[in-house]
C-alpha cells in the first residue's frame, strides 16, 4: 500500500505508523464487549461528537471499533496496514493499494468514522479494467450466438496473468459471464496472494477453483512408487497433494471461502477431502476420468500419452478414487480435457507435454465405471450432471434449478445415447484436432461402451449422430 499526499509524505507516514500502536491497544477491551455493547459505541460517539471532541479525537477507539465489528460481522481483522490506509483516507490523502489488498475493508474504516457527524458519507468506486473482461464479454456473447451447440461457463483468472502476484478484477470477470476463478495449472506460490484471494472471493460469495499441488514438491513427471523408481522419472509424492490440501483447508478456516478441488489424484488426498467436508468447510471436489482408470502401472515403457496431470499414481489410490466417487466424497467426474499436439507427444516421456484429450470420452468412461463398479446407471450419470451443477451453485443463476437435470419447463439441454453401443477410440473416431489419449485402442485394446446419437440446447438440435 503506497500513501500519497501533496507534502511531507514522510512526516505523515510516521504519523499514520503512530495509530497503530494506539489502536491494537484497544483490541482486547473491545473483544471483551458483547454485541449490544459494541453497537451502543455508536451512540457514546455521537454524544462525545455534541459534547465538542472532534472526528480526529474519536479516530483511534472508532477504528478499533469499526476493526471487531468486521471480525465478528465478515471473519476480517483489519490489517495494521489497512489501518493506516484508512486513516490516511479520513484526512484527505490518498492510500494506493493493489487488487486483494483490502479496498472496501479499508473504506468501511473512515466511512464508519466520518457517518458519526451525521452528515452523511458516500463511498465511490473507481473501477480499473485493462479490456481483457470487455472482450472477454463479447467474445462469449459472439460464440454463444453464433454456435449454439453447447453452454459455456468460463472460470477467470484468479491472478493478473495467472503469474500468482496480483488479483484480478473479479467482480468485472463475473458480469462478463465467469462463474469461479482459477489458476489453471499454476499455482500461487505465495500464501499471502492465495489467502487475500480467499478473502476477496468469500467477500462477494465467489468460488475459487484450485489445483492442490505443492509447487516444488509437484515438479516431477511421474508418481513416486516403484515404476517411477524402475524408470529413472522423477518423482511427485502424495505429499504434493496433501500438502496443497492442508494449506488451502487452513485457509479456509480462516476465510470461510468457497473453494472446487480440481482432480484429486491420491487416497490421501480423499481422505483429507472427506474429514474437510465432515467438518463443514465449503469445499468441493472432482477427479479425472484418467485417475479413476489408470494406474502408474500403464505408463508401461515410457508412453507418453501417459504422461499426464497430475500423474497416474498406484492401484490403492485409483481405488480409493471409485470408493470416494460412489459415496459423495468427490463431487464430479470430469474429462480433464488438455490436447496435446502430436509433436508435443512425440517425445522421451519426461520431455512429453502432459495432457490428453479426453471430453469425447467422458461419457463412455463413465459408463465404463458403473459397469465395472456395479454403480447404478442413475448414480453414475449424476456425476456429469446434476452434481456439476450443484458445485457450480449460484454462479448458474436460474439455471441452478434445472440444469443437470430433467425438470418440466426446465432448460432442455440433452444427450441421447445409446448405452448398448460399442466404439473403439482411434484418431478417424476423435473429432478434437488432439489425437492422444492414453484409452486410444492401440495401447489397451478396448472398445468403449456407449454412443452419443444427438445433443439438444435448450430444445434445439444441436448435434445428431450420421
Amino acid at each position: 500500500m503506497l500513501f500519497r499526499s501533496r507534502a511531507g509524505e514522510g512526516k505523515k507516514l510516521k504519523a499514520l505508523e503512530g495509530l497503530v500502536p494506539d489502536i491494537n491497544a484497544l483490541e482486547s477491551s473491545m473483544r471483551d464487549l458483547s454485541d449490544d455493547a459494541l453497537r451502543a459505541k455508536t451512540a457514546e460517539f455521537r454524544q462525545r461528537i455534541e459534547r465538542g471532541e472532534s472526528l480526529d479525537d474519536l479516530l483511534v477507539e472508532a477504528f478499533a471499533v469499526v476493526r471487531e465489528g468486521a471480525g465478528r460481522v465478515i471473519g476480517q481483522r483489519h490489517f495494521d496496514v489497512q489501518m493506516m490506509g484508512g486513516a490516511a483516507l479520513h484526512f484527505g490523502w490518498v492510500a494506493e493499494m493493489k487488487t486483494g489488498e483490502g479496498k472496501t475493508l479499508v473504506a468501511t474504516l473512515p466511512a464508519s468514522l466520518n457517518a458519526l457527524a451525521g452528515d452523511g458519507v458516500r463511498a465511490l468506486c473507481a473501477g480499473y479494467s485493462d479490456g481483457h473482461a470487455d472482450e472477454l464479454r463479447r467474445n462469449e456473447r459472439e460464440r454463444a450466438r453464433k454456435l449454439g451447440l453447447c453452454r459455456l461457463f468460463p472460470l477467470g483468472a484468479l491472478t493478473r496473468g495467472l503469474q500468482g502476484e496480483a488479483l484480478t478484477e473479479m467482480a468485472e470477470l463475473t458480469e462478463a459471464g465467469c462463474v469461479g476463478f482459477s489458476q489453471a495449472e499454476q499455482g500461487i506460490a505465495d500464501t499471502l496472494v492465495l489467502l487475500r484471494a480467499l478473502q476477496y472471493a468469500a467477500t462477494y460469495g465467489y468460488t475459487v477453483w484450485l489445483r492442490p499441488q505443492e509447487r516444488w514438491l509437484g515438479r516431477g513427471v511421474a508418481a513416486s512408487g516403484p515404476v517411477a523408481t524402475r524408470l529413472g522419472l522423477s518423482s511427485v509424492p502424495t505429499a504434493a497433494e496433501t500438502v496443497a490440501l492442508h494449506t488451502i483447508f487452513e485457509l479456509m478456516r480462516a476465510t470461510g471461502a468457497r473453494v472446487h478441488l480440481c482432480r484429486i489424484s491420491s487416497a490421501a488426498g480423499v481422505e483429507l477431502v472427506r474429514a474437510a467436508k465432515a467438518e463443514g468447510l465449503a469445499v468441493t471436489a472432482d477427479v479425472s476420468i484418467n485417475s479413476l482408470h489408470l494406474t502408474d502401472g500403464d505408463i508401461g515403457y515410457f508412453n507418453p500419452d501417459m504422461r499426464l496431470l497430475p500423474p497416474l499414481r498406484q492401484q490403492r489410490d485409483r481405488e480409493a478414487l471409485h470408493r470416494g466417487l460412489a459415496d459423495g466424497t468427490l463431487d464430479a467426474l470430469v474429462s480433464d480435457h488438455m490436447p496435446v499436439a502430436g509433436d508435443e507427444k512425440q517425445l522421451p516421456f519426461a520431455e512429453a507435454t502432459p495432457g490428453a484429450t479426453g471430453l469425447e470420452l467422458l461419457l463412455s468412461l463413465t459408463l465404463k465405471w458403473a459397469h465395472d463398479d456395479r454403480v447404478p446407471l442413475s448414480c453414475a450419470l449424476a456425476v456429469v450432471t446434476a452434481q456439476p451443477v450443484r458445485v457450480l451453485g449460484a454462479a448458474l443463476g436460474s439455471m441452478a434449478q434445472s440444469a443437470g437435470q430433467l425438470v418440466e419447463g426446465g432448460v432442455a439441454d440433452l444427450c441421447i445415447f445409446d448405452p448398448e453401443a460399442q466404439w473403439s477410440v482411434t484418431p478417424e473416431t476423435l473429432a478434437s484436432q488432439g489425437k492422444h489419449t492414453p484409452f486410444a485402442f492401440s495401447h489397451g485394446g478396448t472398445c468403449m461402451p456407449g454412443r452419443v446419437r444427438a445433443t439438444l440446447v435448450a430444445g434445439t438440435l444441436a448435434y445428431q449422430a450420421s
